[in-house]
């Protein structure tokens, strides 16, 4: 088989490779890892929410043989819509590339090419390793209420989406040392947020901060948190920094994040603290719509889509390109918190 015939294989095929990528073992992420957002395959390129209003009254009471007047109220019902974006990436594999690939020891040619495409299908730096890095991107972007796009401009504000404000800061005066401060601010924190789900929050719920580098070190290093792991096996290293340590305080998570390495693509603020909840049911959802490739049209929408493109007027190279149409949504932002050190 000649070298740019082993791209017509059926290895090589759109199908075939859309599902070798759902065998290969997703790069671990933090937000990822969590399990935050329920999955939600949907054959349309929009994905569609119903929002109704659900409230609890108390019910006055009455005397037996009384008319009862009272009635329940059926609760509003919305219907919002949101266009499902698409990411991609594409690498070009040129006939240069492969023109001193031999038959030698026991790899064939169509095993090299194969091993070559592969590698930068799902190597360390391949097509799939881009779009996980994109998609913790907007995973962190959603849990503070938003759907950015990569220079940082706003597609969704899910606070405004939905109609609710945006809730002010937390304030914490980490710098003051003051004993027995932390706590109230955190319980009180949590209240509203549970307060707030309207149902979201169950027993099995959880809160997490996500902490900038300045807010950590400062809130480790706080009177409060130290004295209550005076005896933790860990302690030491707690207040020696731990950077990028996770650590339960006051029924809270705590997560020094670690972003990307450029420490600007993907962070929190260094004085910043994000909160959210874990555990939570019907919180975060990440839509999949269909690919656009005639395969794919009104099937329920995959993780992943590579498609593969022929040179076909001078066959001196063979494309990939690996697509995804994901929409990670925040559907309940008015639990959503943010801290911030106080200078």
């Amino acid at each position: 088989m000649s070298l740019i015939n082993i791209f017509r294989n059926d290895a090589f095929s759109e199908i075939e490779l859309t599902t070798q990528v759902e065998r290969l073992p997703h790069l671990p992420s933090m937000l990822g890892d969590m399990n935050l957002f329920t999955p939600n395959p949907i054959r349309t390129t929009a994905l569609a929410v119903e929002e109704r209003d659900g409230v609890l009254n108390i019910v006055p009471m009455s005397q037996r043989g009384q008319p009862t007047n009272e009635e329940r109220t059926t609760e509003r019902r919305r219907m919002r819509y949101f266009d499902v974006p698409r990411i991609f990436d594409g690498d070009t594999i040129h006939s240069h590339e492969l023109q001193n690939i031999r038959e030698f020891g026991q790899e064939t040619v169509f095993m090299q090419v194969q091993a070559e495409v592969a590698r930068r299908l799902s190597g360390p730096t391949g097509l799939l390793a881009t779009l996980d890095y994109t998609e913790e991107f907007q995973r962190l972007a959603a849990v503070q209420g938003l759907l950015l796009d990569a220079d940082g401009s706003v597609w969704y504000n899910w606070f405004d989406e939905f109609g609710f404000a945006e809730p002010d800061e937390v304030a914490f005066n980490l710098a003051a040392q003051a004993q027995g401060t932390l706590r109230p601010i955190i319980n009180q924190l949590v209240r509203s947020m549970a307060r707030s789900s309207k149902g979201a929050f169950t027993t099995s719920t959880s809160v997490v901060a996500l902490c900038g580098d300045a807010f950590y070190d400062q809130f480790t290093n706080h009177v409060d948190v130290v004295r209550t792991f005076t005896n933790w096996s860990d302690a030491a290293d707690l207040r020696g920094g731990g950077a990028f340590k996770t650590f339960p305080f006051a029924d809270v998570e705590w997560v020094n994040y670690r972003g990307s390495d450029d420490n600007t693509s993907i962070k929190i603020p260094d004085d910043k603290v994000k909160f959210f909840p874990k555990g939570a049911p019907g919180v975060f959802e990440k839509a999949m719509a269909p690919g656009e490739s005639f395969e794919w049209i009104n099937t329920p929408g995959k993780e992943r889509y590579v498609v593969p493109i022929f040179d076909r007027d001078r066959n001196s190279w063979w494309r990939q390109e690996a697509y995804e149409y994901p929409l990670f949504i925040c559907k309940r932002p008015e639990v959503l918190r943010t801290g911030r050190a106080e200078a």
